[in-house]
């Protein structure tokens, strides 16, 4: 069997500039209304419904009815995991305005990339983690006992990410910081936890996040760790 894989259909379904406002969107793992990432986009409400019809038939996006409106989103984490990865090959959405230059240093500081914490937020917790022995290798992120007892005191659900059908850990590439973050179940706990405590809070424009006070406290008491703003990434 042959192991070549054909990039055309997926190099197709993502080459329009509605799509990609569209999958930019759906990062942070919502569902979305065709008519919200229609307005994104800056597109009718027709010129989207074909362009996620496209995405829907290149197995990128899924589709959910609910009444008389559909709502988007990614087709899993391995989606989600694969545009990260594309994100440090492609061209940066040129910055325009200070609304725009904000939203891009919000992305760079603290986003979810699908489920997990990604962003200078998600690179730093996991250097952080793997300096105090908590993750191993720095390529597979694997979970160590101590990880494991130090992520349960913050209540971080250990236990459910290693039931979880997925796998575990896994590094996943950040494309704003060149560099891992961690993702998988253990990665989605993680950023569930984040969110629950209050130490982040989801940005009203979109994927990004904000820290918090109790965040940021937690954040330097815990694992020394400060958050300074810089400009996008380009």
């Amino acid at each position: 069997m042959s192991r070549d894989r054909d990039f055309t259909s997926v190099g197709r379904a993502l080459a329009a500039p509605a799509r990609s406002a569209f999958l930019n969107l759906l990062m942070d793992g919502t569902r979305r209304p065709a008519g919200e990432l229609a307005r994104a986009a800056g597109v009718s409400a027709s010129t989207a419904s074909e362009h996620l019809a496209v995405l829907v038939d290149a197995g990128l996006v899924t589709c959910e009815a609910r009444g008389r409106r559909r709502y988007y989103a990614l087709a899993g984490p391995r989606v989600a995991t694969a545009l990260e990865a594309l994100g440090a090959l492609a061209d940066p959405v040129p910055v325009s305005g200070y609304r725009r230059s904000r939203e891009m240093r919000t992305l760079a500081a603290a986003r979810l990339c699908y489920d997990h914490l990604a962003g200078r937020l998600g690179v730093a917790l996991t250097d952080a983690w793997t300096h105090r022995g908590w993750l191993t290798d720095r390529e597979s992120l694997t979970l160590a006992d101590a990880g494991a007892t130090g992520l349960r005191a913050l209540g971080v659900d250990v236990d459910g990410a290693l039931r979880a059908r997925r796998p575990t850990t896994r590094a996943c590439p950040d494309w704003t910081e060149r560099r891992t973050h961690l993702a998988g179940a253990l990665g989605a706990a993680v950023g569930t936890r984040f969110l629950a405590a209050g130490w982040v809070v989801r940005h009203p424009s979109g994927r990004g996040l904000n820290t918090t006070d109790s965040g940021r406290e937690l954040l330097r008491e815990t694992w020394g760790i400060e958050l300074t703003d810089r400009s996008p990434a380009t």
